[in-house]
């Protein structure tokens, strides 16, 4: 595989499993030195040992996203550790807790609304303020087909989801002219261990495959190339837009 990410470092969050954590091996894979972010520290540091054994440069910061905190100073670590950020991917995020909307305590949406949506604007402002000083960068967010579409049940989750294809677009505006470009991914049904728990059963992941067009669901590492691509000089005149990845799912 080339090197198209030689002498560049990538920040990645939610690195555990599923999607981050095939983004960070993929990353990786293509040269990039890696700042692992996760809550989970035997997972994250497992993501980090395959990364490494495949001949990679990645680093575990233990950090849960719903805490601001916590969010500044894994970034200042991976400042420590790396010198510098190029490229981010915003992935770390929950589902929540699914329920008729007029039951849903203002527990689960505080909960659901910082660990999706807060833990975005932040990691976003820390990272911004890295790639100003080196005069661009790359960000990607990973959002959700609740980003335009409603999902029942999970009303903090849908605004948390629609926040972030804002709160990009005005980040996007804003820093273009100072070379940082971010845009958004929306992952359709992705074959992860959260989205299964989700789902609860083997009939509803089939009822769920049968009504996606392309007939199946889709993996971590069609995702992560998503994102890898975003992040890549072959996008460099992409900003502010929001892709689909979703096996056509979202666009009848």
């Amino acid at each position: 595989m080339s090197k198209p990410f030689a002498g560049k470092v990538a920040f990645i969050t939610g690195v555990s499993s599923g999607i981050g954590a095939a983004a960070a091996e993929l990353f990786a894979a293509r040269g990039a030195r890696i700042a692992a972010v996760a809550r989970n520290v035997a997972r994250g540091q497992a993501t980090v040992e395959r990364v490494r054994q495949a001949g990679g440069v990645a680093e575990f910061i233990q950090a849960d996203v719903s805490d601001p905190e916590q969010i500044i100073a894994a970034v200042r670590r991976s400042q420590e550790v790396f010198g510098r950020m190029d490229m981010a991917f915003n992935n770390a995020g929950q589902t929540g807790v699914v329920g008729a909307f007029h039951e849903q305590t203002l527990e689960a949406w505080n909960d659901t609304i910082a660990t999706n949506l807060t833990s975005v604007f932040v990691c976003m402002q820390e990272e911004i303020k890295i790639m100003l000083g080196q005069g661009g960068g790359a960000i990607v967010n990973n959002c959700s087909g609740a980003g335009v579409m409603g999902a029942p049940g999970l009303p903090h989750y849908t605004a948390a989801k629609h926040g972030i294809l804002g709160i990009s677009k005005v980040a996007a505006k804003e820093y273009g002219p100072h070379n940082i470009r971010i845009n958004s991914i929306c992952p359709g049904f992705i074959d992860t261990v959260q989205m299964n728990e989700f789902l609860g059963s083997d009939d509803a992941r089939a009822r769920v495959s049968a009504g996606i067009p392309m007939g199946k669901m889709g993996s971590p590492e069609t995702i992560a190339k998503a994102a890898a691509f975003l992040c890549s000089d072959e996008a460099d005149y992409i900003s502010g837009d929001t892709m689909f990845v979703d096996g056509a799912f979202l666009c009848r």
